[in-house]
């Protein structure tokens, strides 16, 4: 599978599988090599994996994300990273790695996307061609994505108010407090979706309107009324501010 060299699709496949699914680095394998007898050294390896990827693993990815993008529901996300001896940038330098992948229904595809930034311009153009929902968290960043219909992360809505409660003092009783009584609105709507996991999309919407509703309405009516009495700029605020600041894509 590549010219000239002593790669096989087994022995390629072999080295990508104990680097990238078992996290063998390659100067272990290198070493592995060396007492079975084999003399393969590290930079060779790096190149199976150069190579690979670019003529052999690109045509899967490319496929993956046609059918990705012909999904009415997708998530994305983004995450830092460094990368060590990259031209031009310094060690020390912040890079991001976005993850698109699909909803519940259709193919289960996950796809990564490196990037030196966190520009909004990188979800827009992976995504070209998408246009439904895009459930993402608060980054102003996905408005550049053009002709979707962003869906806000209840995940993120109860972690701040989680974050909001472990910050508490120790000694202060945390059962009556505005950060366990935003929690714990989250948790009666987590509480509902683990019920519906295994229903149809017809079923969880009926039980959604039914249950969900009146919770998210009685939630929606606390931030209001908690946000002049919090400090904005506290743990507490923050979590506030998040789920109002997100309200329209949180009712979605």
């Amino acid at each position: 599978v590549y010219p000239g060299s002593l790669a096989s699709p087994s022995s390629m496949a072999y080295v990508m599988t104990q680097k990238y699914v078992d996290s063998q680095p390659l100067y272990r394998q290198e070493q592995q090599f060396a007492r079975m007898g084999l003399t393969i050294s590290r930079q060779t390896l790096a190149n199976w994996m150069i190579y690979g990827a670019e003529q052999w693993l690109s045509l899967l990815t490319d496929r993956m994300q046609e059918h990705l993008l012909n999904q009415d529901i997708l998530h994305a996300d983004e995450t830092t990273l460094q990368v060590l001896r990259e031209p031009g940038r310094s060690a020390e330098t912040q890079s991001y790695l976005w993850l698109y992948r699909t909803g519940r229904m259709g193919p289960p595809i996950v796809l990564y996307d490196y990037r030196t930034t966190r520009g909004g311009e990188h979800p827009r153009n992976f995504l070209t061609g998408f246009g439904g929902y895009l459930h993402v968290d608060g980054y102003a960043g996905y408005h550049k994505v053009k002709d979707v219909t962003l869906v806000g992360c209840w995940a993120h809505a109860r972690r701040k108010f989680d974050e909001a409660l472990k910050a508490l003092p120790a000694s202060q009783d945390k059962n009556e407090t505005a950060a366990q009584q935003g929690l714990q609105f989250c948790n009666q709507l987590f509480a509902i979706e683990r019920e519906l996991k295994d229903v149809t999309p017809e079923e969880r919407y009926t039980v959604r309107m039914e249950r969900s509703k009146p919770i998210l309405d009685a939630y929606l009516a606390w931030l209001r009324q908690q946000r002049p009495r919090t400090l904005p700029k506290s743990l507490l605020g923050q979590a506030i501010a998040y789920s109002l600041n997100q309200r329209d894509k949180l009712t979605a």
